[in-house]
């Protein structure tokens, strides 16, 4: 999974819970952004390459899902 697919699918659990999610590009480094799931933040490395497995969990558990 990349970061662009991963933001897909954090829209697609927050719109079932009602939550705002927002990308932002400036708050990152780089390629780096910040994503925001309600209350909860991560940030994406560059949209285009592959997500490791370690750091997607890392990121899963900084928005609380599980």
């Amino acid at each position: 999974m990349n970061g662009r697919q991963f933001i897909v699918r954090v829209r697609r659990w927050a719109r079932r819970r009602n939550l705002e999610v927002r990308f932002v590009a400036s708050e990152g480094a780089g390629s780096h952004g910040t994503l925001y799931a309600g209350q909860r933040r991560t940030t994406v490395k560059d949209r285009k390459k592959e997500i490791g497995r370690g750091l997607l969990v890392k990121m899963l558990a900084d928005l609380g899902i599980d």
